[in-house]
């Protein structure tokens, strides 16, 4: 199992068609629902599989098949367990140009909103002012709900959030500077909720890459000493390359995987 130093020293261009390869399929992950740190786990994961294919003289399609696309989808699809419904195609989540317009309309929305209470707030004393009020938080609204469900990672969930909150106050006639407060406000307190939240989720997502071999054991295939940086053990049918915080480990010698540092197992002897 090759390690992040055996990537270094891979031709550029290999190093290249991994790393894209696998930053592709970790976007798909995040923006089908996966957790940030699981998606990254799986993203490290791959780029091991990929390195190792190509050190054993094969290509990146036998480890993905012929469509990356498809790779991808399956693996997310075991990952959230709930099979291929409801996942987003991946030509949806690769389209950045449609996403970057989305994202910059709802930018503009918010900007907009803001410079029209500050070019308009009048206080509120004109009946024609809440009207058009009333249509711009409704409008805002619409397009952010919209925006969200094209978009990942609930950046504009939050706003329309702020949006629906200062619908009732444009029909009840209160200031629109007001109005604008409530906007921002519910919208800040909003984002902070659901990136809270999303954080939590992150934390609760299952173990997957090297994270899943902690607390298993297995046996050196390799003598593992920390100062030299050197070490193999095998765990599950797998060899992965291994390190220490004690003394050197002997060929042989069972061991329990304690932690994980990037593609290595910190272990030490049972």
């Amino acid at each position: 199992m090759p390690s992040i130093e055996s990537l270094e020293v891979m031709p550029v261009s290999d190093r290249a068609s991994i790393s894209t390869t696998a930053a592709d399929c970790e976007r798909y992950w995040r923006a089908a629902g996966i957790g940030r740190r699981t998606a990254a786990d799986m993203r490290q994961e791959l780029e091991v599989h990929l390195a190792q294919a190509l050190d054993d003289g094969r290509s990146i399609s036998d480890v993905t098949g012929d469509s990356v696309a498809e790779f991808a989808g399956e693996w997310a699809a075991a990952q959230l367990r709930n099979g291929a419904d409801g996942l987003p195609s991946w030509g949806e989540v690769m389209q950045p140009g449609r996403l970057r317009l989305i994202e910059w309309t709802g930018i503009v929305a918010i900007v907009a909103i803001i410079v029209a209470g500050i070019a308009f707030g009048r206080g509120g004393e004109s009946t024609m002012d809440n009207e058009i009020w009333r249509w711009i938080w409704i409008g805002a609204a619409a397009i952010f709900a919209v925006g969200e469900m094209f978009t990942a990672g609930f950046f504009m969930l939050p706003f329309a959030f702020g949006a629906v909150a200062a619908i009732p106050l444009a029909w009840m006639g209160v200031n629109d500077v007001v109005q604008l407060v409530v906007f921002l406000g519910v919208s800040i307190v909003s984002l902070l909720v659901i990136q809270r939240m999303v954080k939590k989720d992150d934390e609760n997502q299952p173990a997957v890459g090297a994270n899943r071999f902690r607390e298993s054991t297995g046996v050196v295939i390799e003598d593992i000493d920390r100062v030299a940086g050197v070490g193999r053990v095998r765990v599950d049918a797998e060899n992965w390359r291994a390190t220490t915080d004690g003394d050197p480990i002997p060929t042989g010698t069972a061991v329990r995987v304690v932690a994980v540092r990037g593609t290595r197992l910190v272990v030490e002897p049972e």
